[in-house]
C-alpha cells in the first residue's frame, strides 16, 4: 500500500519567457526597464485573458496515482502531454495500490482485501490465459480487468503554464476529489519552490 506521489522533473521558461512572447509584436529585446515591468505586464495579460504567451513554458512532473485519479489527469489532455505506464504492453509485477487514509479502518481493510484479491487474480489470469493458448500480449491486456481502481500507475505529465493554471483552477478546489486535490496542491508547491523562482510573477498574476 502506497500514497500517491508527485515530483517535478523539469521545467522550461517562466516569467521572462511569457513576457518575451507577449513582446513579439513590438520588441523582444530585454532591458532593465522592461524587466522592471514584468510583474505589471504579466498581471495585465492574466487579467485581460491574453493567455497565449503563457503557453510558451513547460512544467514536467512524474506522478504515481491510483487509476481513478489518473483518469482526472486524462481529462486535461488538451494542453497536457501525458505518457503513462501501460498494463496492456507491460505485465505489471509490482502490486502497488492506494487506500484512502480518511476512511475508517474497517473500510480500509475491506478495500485492501478486495484489491489484493484482484491483483492475485490478475497474475493468475495472465498465466491461465497463456496456458489455454492465448498469446501473452492478449493475456496481459485482458487480465488487467482484474486490476481495481485503487491500483497505482506511474505517469509522466507535462503542462504548459496555461494548461497548468486551468488544472489548478479545477482540481485545487475544495469540491475537487480529495486525491487529485492533494496532488494539485503539491504540484503548486513544487512550482513555487523551484530554485530562483522563475514563475514568481506569473504565479502572482494568476493569484496562485
Amino acid at each position: 500500500m502506497n500514497t500517491n506521489t508527485v515530483e517535478i522533473i523539469g521545467y522550461y521558461g517562466g516569467d521572462v519567457t511569457h513576457a518575451c512572447s507577449a513582446w513579439t509584436s513590438t520588441n523582444r529585446e530585454l532591458s532593465s526597464e522592461k524587466l522592471d515591468r514584468l510583474p505589471k505586464l504579466l498581471k495585465y495579460l492574466a487579467e485581460h485573458r491574453h493567455e497565449t504567451p503563457f503557453e510558451k513554458s513547460a512544467l514536467h512532473f512524474l506522478v504515481t496515482t491510483d487509476m481513478a485519479t489518473h483518469i482526472h489527469f486524462l481529462k486535461h489532455r488538451i494542453g497536457v502531454s501525458l505518457n503513462s505506464e501501460s498494463a496492456r504492453y507491460k505485465e505489471v509485477k509490482e502490486d502497488n495500490f492506494y487506500i484512502p487514509d480518511d476512511w475508517s479502518l474497517e473500510w480500509q481493510d475491506k478495500l485492501k482485501t478486495y484489491t489484493k484479491q484482484g491483483l492475485k487474480l490478475y497474475h493468475e489470469c495472465v498465466e491461465g490465459l497463456v496456458a489455454i493458448g492465448l498469446d501473452r500480449k492478449r493475456a496481459k491486456e485482458s487480465a488487467r480487468f482484474f486490476r481495481a481502481y485503487s491500483t497505482q500507475y506511474q505517469a509522466d505529465v507535462m503542462f504548459n503554464w496555461r494548461s497548468f493554471y486551468h488544472f489548478q483552477s479545477l482540481r485545487n478546489k475544495p469540491e475537487a476529489q480529495r486525491e487529485i486535490r492533494l496532488l494539485a496542491q503539491e504540484m503548486l508547491e513544487l512550482v513555487r519552490n523551484i530554485e530562483g523562482q522563475p514563475f514568481k510573477y506569473t504565479l502572482d498574476a494568476f493569484g496562485l
